[in-house]
Parts: structure tokens; C-alpha cells; sequence
């Protein structure tokens, strides 16, 4: 245990004994597929709702004019991308959502007038129909997870792991109360907020939505963050004018996966799934959250889907929670038995609501069919159109006209208003967590001379990370917000402003010797799925960037390293090049909150202290995870709750760079539709022209390749490679360190691609792995894709002797898929993978 661990662990640990829940694993019954729900062992839950004789007649007058077509258009939802305004007037769905990427005319995210103008369309054509039809309003949901994030011009506030640095549910709840007014600008009823998981491993892609990984931490922000959207039940606040539909998400235990999988099976007892998961839903239950969003994971191999005991045992009747509940991206899919298109399991367990995204129609007459037969009860289906309704009221849509004619419609000054972005900027200082400041080299004075380096300084695209305007939080430069402001460009405005200089070299390489160099380096954005990674090291490190830091140290200058993340990492080597360390976490839009901390007043005194607190425990190994708060042993760097001010004097001692545990994941090159840690999806064409594919959709700068993301069995997990055959293209996984693969190459392993052809290879088609410039090997696979052509999903497998034999060094592999022809050619893929050699392997002895 290092120094730093000792002096506070005893004192976290000791303040944290009395408020933790008990965690005691207890027998867990089982049943016929795995353990079973007991709701009788859930604490009691309060709900905010006495009967309302009124509202139930209201509601009873509504079905008895239903068809049964109108009922069960209810309980569907679909996204704007695959739906037209028209198809509203045939098929009456319950609800419109626009999912990430997916914003008006094709585009990943638009203006509030385009906006407005998206959903006008689908208000009308869902309130068309013949004299005396029923006429019931969509509900129009959005992914606002951290501000209003899909509108150009949105205030961007710090992810909700910041907001758990801040330890201030009272601030959480005023930036819910201004999303929820930027959201009404652009005519949206609903956000799939909060999330209120308890990440419980950090290798985890979505760790950075949760608020902590201490269950107590989580609830104190859960029923605040639902009365800042929708407004307190029982007063006049509650959806009044500026108030949007709540959905706490995902029940239940999207925190608890095995090795921190996005979307995998959480093994805890039930009474850890009680205790530590749930313990974000009865204050929001209580705070009368309207919608509950369904998890994408297991638990114990069965998707909670499809859970009943859970969905409907604990949510709905232990709890009384009377709202309904929606489902994830065709989460109801992954149901045993079901597909996107049929799954009367999932809504028998107590689904109310579909997403369906882009298998509305099929789903849509497939249920009525389903209702039809008896396979799905009238009595469920009444009861999930009775919930929809229910909320649909309490929210008012009946009352309200068309989204553009609404209070508060199309007033785009209230997109970053003064006030908003004053409270992000608050949040940004709040949630900053100093975990080193040797010789009290903070604060800074700011008339002196800056240096500003490091990749995420000028980047607010990096500073705001996933659900960032596209779902991946890529492929957007800072001209994309108008309202938001840098981290380099609020260093230099206090510095300016107090007669001082600023360079700004992102390579650390200044022209003028500065007095303080500060470097703002972290993680790309990424989202779900796309962010899981095998350990917790900050393996994006720069090498070159790193070597910068150490030489203007030892010449004298003071580093000071602003480190943006959605996660606690391994920064062992940064942390010893620094002076001083700020977690900044992913602050959004507000860059200059960084700066209001980091530098003294103009009278030369503190002008903001720290007051951030780790949310999570900060690692002291790059594959030490899980860690969490109470474990046994708990040997973390810095304890959960760590964080200095300016007035503590701890000297952190030099750490250990030399990691005693094996990184891992050299065997999977591409898995859930993302490259593995350490390595990037690269398209390509003659003459050396080269694109990174980080975005869902990407084109070679010749227009001779294209590659797009599709669901194969989750959400955009596998790429669709297509070749014009207007000249040699290639799509390759490179890596950003070599790898040695020579061991795998004496075990006789193979480089195995799930893949699919949709068109067969009208010119030889070279698969190699690459070693540096001019070294490598490859085959042609022409002969083995054509036979695939048509044939669905297969696997394509070569032996690494193959690339040997043809002049690749395995000790230094830079490319470990290459996949080159000159002609047309349709290649799906979702797996890329080293793998013991099977039947149908290419063998080239």
C-alpha cells in the first residue's frame, strides 16, 4: 500500500462504516433458470400519487374509444430515423424517440428550429384521423443525459461523474431544471435521465454516467435530479410550463456486469442486487419518476427484459411505482425466445413499451397478432395502455398544442442562457478533485507566462466526452458550440486578463521558456458498449507528449496536469511527471471552470478552493478492478473520498511506473463494434491516403471505401466494409504500440473473422497483418469470401503461419487485420479475434 493510501484509507473507510449498506451475501433461491426475485424481501417504497378517481375515469373514457390497433400502436416506440411523420397516421405509436446520431434530415444532431420542426410533423400526423377517433399525443423522447446534448448551442454540464465529485444533489437538481427547459426549447416531452446504475468495475464503457460507485452517493442524487426534470408532485411545479418526463434507468443491476461488459450478466446475490444496484430507485420511485427504462443486462444468464419477478414483482407492485416502463434499443430482442420483430415475453414480464427502433412495424403486427391469439393477455395489454395514458395526463400532452406552439417553444436564447452556463461552470469547479499538489504549486499566479498543452486543451469535443451531440461524442469540432468554451480559451482569458502570456502548443514544445506549463491530456470520447476495455490503464498515453512533461520539470518549470476521463486510470507515469494532478472528469462545455480553480484572484488569494471528492477509487494497478469502497483487502492509490484543498500540505512520493500485472487484451482486435484498447479502425487507399473510423459512418477520402455501423446483435455492433471498385481500398485494425504475437504463433493459432459477403470479391482480395513499413504478410482470400457470399453469418479463419510464411514478423505486428482488394466487394464483420485454429482454417504449410 503506498503512502498515500495509508494516510487516508482509515479515515474514508471509517466515515463511509455507518452509512454503507449492508452488502452480506445470502443464500439465493433458485428456480428453474437461474436465481428468482423475492419481492417481499425489497424495502417498501412510498409513491408521491394517492388514487385520482378523476384521472382514472378520464383514462377509462380514453380506452373505451381504442381499437385494439390504437392499443397496441401505445406500446411501441420508435426512432426518428427509421420512421416517417406519415407512417403516424396509419400506425398511432405511443412514442417517437431520437436516439443518438439520430437528429432531423439525417443528421447526428441539428438546431432547435429543425428540431420543432421534426416534431410538428409527427404531432400532426399522430392527431389525424376520421371523425370521433380517439386522438392521443406521442410522447417525443431524447438522450438529454447531461444537458440537452443533441441541439447545437445546449448548455453541456460535467457527466454524472462530476456531479458525484461535487457531492451537491442540489446542484444536480438545478442543472435537471435547466435541461429540462432547454429541452422544451426544441419541443421534447421526455429524457432518458437519470441514470442511476452503481459502476462497480471501471473497466466498464458507461461508468462515467453513474454518479459513484457508492450505492448511498447514487440515492442522494436519484430523486432530486427526477423533481429538477418534472417538478415536485403535489405542487404547482409539477409539469408546469419547463417540465419534462423523467426515466430513471436501467433497471436493473447495468453496474454489476462481469468484467465491467457493457450489456453482460451481473452475478451479485439478490441481496447485493438490492442493496448496492437498486439503491437509486425508491427515491426516485418516491420522487414520482413517470418512466422506468429496462437494462440491457442479466442477471444470472437472464436478461432483465424479461425478468417478471423484477419487473413487475418488485418495480410494480412492491413498489407501487404506477408509471410505465420502456425498454432499452431493442433490448426486448436479447429476451430468450424473442426477436426484435416478436417478443410477447418480455411485455408479459411487465414491459409497457417497446423501443423499437428500427423494428417497429414488424413488432407492431406481430403483437397485435399475439393479442389476438391470447398469447399476450388483454388484460396486460390494458394494463400497459392504462400506464401510458396515465402519464401522458399527468404530463399534460392532452392539453398541450402542436410542440412549436408550446410555452417556452423555439425561444432559443434560453439554449446556453447566462444562467445556465453560469451553473455548469459552478458544477465544473465543484467537481474538480486535486489528488496531487507537491510544494503547493497551486494556485497559480495568473500574470506570468502559461504554456497550454496536451491534446484535450482546445478540444470541447474531448472535454464533454460520450453523448456529446453525436452518440460517440466524435466527429465534431468546437465550432459546433456556440456557447461553449474551451479549457485552453479560459486559461488564457484569466491570464490575459491579468497581464499575463499564454502559448499554446499541444506538443508541450514551446518557443518561449514558460513559468508554468499546464497539460490537458485524458481519454477520447466514446459511449456504452464502445468504452469497455480490458483494464484500467491510461493506455492513450503520448509518448512523446509524456517525454515534454518530464523535460520541462526537471528543467525547473512546474507541470500541472489536468486529466480528462470518464473513469479513475492507471496514470502512474503522468501523476510522477506532474507537480500537481486535477481529476477533471468530463466537465462539458464549461472549460473555464477549470481555470476559476487553478489560478489565484487579482489580490493574489484563493479564488475557488477544491472541493471535489473521488467518486470512485482511484487504481493503484492497471487491472485492479473491481475496487470499490469496503472491499477486503482495499489497497487503492487514493481512497474513494480522497481529495486535497488548498490548505492540505501531503507531498505525494514518486510512484511505481512499472505495472506488476500483465496488461491483457492482445488476443481481440474488434469486438462490440469497437477496436480494442491500444488500437484504432483505420480505412485507406492507394497512395496513403488514410481515415480513422471513430465515427459510426466513414468514407476513404477517394470515395473508394465505405464502412458503416449496423446492430447485428446489439447496437451498432459490427461494420459494414463496401468497395466501389474504383480503385485499391483497404479497412485495417492498427495498433498504436507493437504487439509480439510470436508465442501465438508457436501455438498454432489463427486470426479469425466473424464475418458475412454480401457481394463476392470481383478482384483478388488480400488478407495480411502488417510489421512497419515495408513489412508484411498476407494471403489471398478471394476464393474463400465468394464461397461465403449469401450464406449468412460464418467465420473466416487463417493461421498465423500464413502471414509468417509470406514475410510478417510476428515480434512486431503494427496491423493485425488488413483486408485490401481493387474490386467490388461487400464484407459485414463484428469480431476480429486470435483463436486456436478450427475445421475450415486456411492452413499454409
Amino acid at each position: 500500500m503506498t503512502a498515500v493510501s495509508r494516510l487516508f484509507l482509515r479515515a474514508a473507510v471509517a466515515a463511509l462504516a455507518s452509512a454503507m449498506i449492508s452488502c452480506a451475501s445470502a443464500p439465493v433461491e433458485t428456480g428453474g433458470e437461474g436465481p428468482v426475485a423475492h419481492p417481499e424481501k425489497w424495502p417498501e417504497v412510498a409513491p408521491p400519487f394517492a388514487h385520482d378517481p378523476a384521472l382514472e375515469a378520464r383514462i377509462d373514457a380514453l380506452m373505451a374509444r381504442m381499437s385494439l390497433e390504437d392499443k397496441v400502436g401505445q406500446i411501441i416506440q420508435a426512432d426518428s430515423s427509421a420512421i416517417e411523420p406519415e407512417d403516424l397516421k396509419t400506425y398511432k405509436l405511443g412514442s417517437v424517440l431520437s436516439g443518438g446520431n439520430s437528429a432531423p434530415k439525417g443528421q447526428a444532431y441539428a438546431a432547435a428550429e429543425e428540431w420543432l420542426e421534426l416534431l410538428d410533423a409527427y404531432y400532426e400526423a399522430a392527431m389525424e384521423g376520421p371523425e370521433g377517433a380517439v386522438r392521443i399525443p406521442p410522447l417525443f423522447g431524447i438522450d438529454a443525459v447531461h444537458g440537452h446534448n443533441n441541439v447545437v448551442g445546449g448548455t453541456i454540464f460535467p457527466h454524472n461523474i462530476g456531479l458525484g465529485a461535487t457531492r451537491n444533489p442540489a446542484l444536480a437538481r438545478r442543472i435537471a431544471e435547466a435541461t429540462a427547459v432547454e429541452l422544451s426549447v426544441t419541443g421534447h416531452d421526455w429524457t432518458f435521465a437519470p441514470t442511476v446504475a452503481v459502476p462497480r468495475d471501471d473497466r466498464w464503457g458507461r461508468a462515467y454516467e453513474g454518479f459513484s460507485e457508492a450505492p448511498e452517493v447514487v440515492a442522494s442524487y436519484s430523486g432530486g435530479i427526477v423533481e429538477g426534470l418534472q417538478g415536485a408532485p403535489g405542487t404547482d411545479e409539477f409539469f408546469s410550463p419547463g417540465r419534462v418526463v423523467s426515466s430513471a434507468k436501467h433497471f436493473l443491476g447495468d453496474g454489476g456486469t462481469k468484467d465491467g461488459v457493457d450489456q453482460g450478466d451481473n452475478l451479485s446475490t439478490e441481496e447485493e442486487l438490492r442493496d448496492i444496484h437498486a439503491a437509486g430507485y425508491p427515491a426516485a420511485v418516491e420522487a414520482g419518476v413517470q418512466t422506468v427504462m429496462a437494462s440491457f443486462n442479466s442477471w444470472h444468464g437472464k436478461k432483465m427484459h424479461g425478468r417478471r419477478g423484477l419487473l413487475t414483482g418488485v418495480l410494480k407492485e412492491r413498489w407501487g411505482f404506477d408509471g410505465f416502463i420502456v425498454g432499452d434499443w431493442n433490448g426486448h430482442g436479447q429476451v430468450e425466445g424473442c426477436t426484435n420483430e416478436s417478443c410477447p415475453a418480455s411485455f408479459n414480464a411487465g414491459l409497457d413499451m417497446f423501443m423499437a427502433p428500427d423494428s417497429w412495424r414488424g413488432l407492431y403486427h406481430n403483437t397485435l397478432e399475439q393479442v389476438r391469439s391470447g398469447e399476450i393477455p388483454m388484460e396486460r395489454l390494458d394494463d400497459a395502455v392504462r400506464r401510458i395514458l396515465r402519464v401522458k395526463l399527468r404530463a399534460g400532452l392532452f392539453d398541450k398544442p402542436k410542440p412549436s406552439a408550446r410555452p417556452l417553444a423555439g425561444r432559443t436564447e434560453l439554449l446556453g442562457a447566462p444562467a445556465h452556463r453560469a451553473l455548469a461552470r459552478q458544477a465544473v469547479r465543484e467537481s474538480l478533485v486535486l489528488l496531487k499538489n507537491n510544494g503547493g504549486v497551486l494556485p497559480l499566479q495568473p500574470g506570468r507566462r502559461v504554456l497550454v498543452a496536451g491534446d484535450g486543451a482546445d478540444s470541447i469535443s474531448m472535454q464533454s466526452g460520450g453523448w456529446t451531440l453525436t452518440w460517440q461524442g466524435t466527429g465534431v469540432d468546437n465550432d459546433a458550440f456556440p456557447n461553449g468554451e474551451t479549457i485552453f480559451a479560459g486559461i488564457r482569458a484569466a491570464v490575459e486578463s491579468a497581464g499575463g502570456a499564454v502559448e499554446h502548443a499541444p506538443d508541450g514544445e514551446y518557443t518561449q521558456r514558460p513559468d508554468v506549463a499546464i497539460f490537458v491530456i485524458g481519454e477520447e470520447p466514446y459511449a456504452e458498449g464502445y468504452g469497455d476495455r480490458p483494464t484500467v490503464d491510461f493506455d492513450r498515453r503520448d509518448p512523446a507528449l509524456l517525454a515534454a512533461m518530464r523535460r520541462l520539470r526537471a528543467d525547473g518549470v512546474p507541470v500541472v496536469t489536468v486529466f480528462l476521463s470518464g473513469r479513475p486510470l492507471w496514470a502512474n507515469p503522468e501523476l510522477n511527471a506532474s507537480d500537481a494532478f486535477v481529476a477533471a472528469w468530463l466537465p462539458g462545455t464549461e472549460g473555464g471552470g477549470i481555470a476559476d480553480v487553478l489560478f489565484r484572484d487579482e489580490a493574489g488569494g484563493v479564488r475557488y478552493d477544491f472541493t471535489g471528492k473521488l467518486p470512485f477509487s482511484w487504481p493503484a494497478e492497471p487491472t485492479q478492478t473491481p475496487l470499490n469502497v469496503g472491499d477486503e483487502p482495499y489497497e487503492p492509490l487514493f481512497a474513494f473520498g480522497y481529495g486535497l484543498t488548498y490548505a492540505d500540505r501531503t507531498e505525494l512520493p514518486e510512484l511505481p511506473e512499472e505495472s506488476v500485472a500483465a496488461q491483457a487484451g492482445a488476443s481481440t482486435f474488434f469486438a462490440r463494434g469497437a477496436p480494442a484498447t491500444g488500437m484504432r479502425l483505420v480505412i485507406g487507399e492507394a497512395g496513403g491516403k488514410e481515415a480513422e473510423a471513430a465515427a459510426p459512418s466513414a468514407q476513404t477520402p477517394g470515395g473508394g471505401l465505405s464502412l458503416a455501423a449496423f446492430d447485428r446483435a446489439a447496437q451498432e455492433d459490427a461494420r459494414a466494409a463496401r468497395w466501389n471498385g474504383e480503385g485499391a481500398a483497404y479497412v485495417m485494425i492498427a495498433t498504436d504500440a507493437p504487439l509480439d504475437l510470436a508465442n501465438a504463433v508457436e501455438a498454432g493459432l489463427a486470426l479469425t473473422i466473424d464475418a458475412r459477403v454480401s457481394r463476392a470479391p470481383a478482384a483478388p482480395a488480400r488478407l495480411a497483418m502488417a510489421c512497419g513499413e515495408g513489412c508484411e504478410g498476407g494471403v489471398d482470400v478471394a476464393d474463400t469470401l465468394a464461397a461465403m457470399e449469401g450464406a449468412g453469418w460464418g467465420r473466416l479463419s487463417v493461421s498465423l503461419q500464413c502471414f509468417v510464411a509470406d514475410g510478417l514478423d510476428p515480434a512486431r505486428v503494427t496491423a493485425p487485420f488488413r483486408l485490401e482488394t481493387a474490386g467490388a466487394l461487400g464484407f459485414d464483420f463484428s469480431a476480429i479475434a486470435l483463436a486456436p485454429a478450427e475445421a475450415g482454417t486456411m492452413t499454409c504449410r
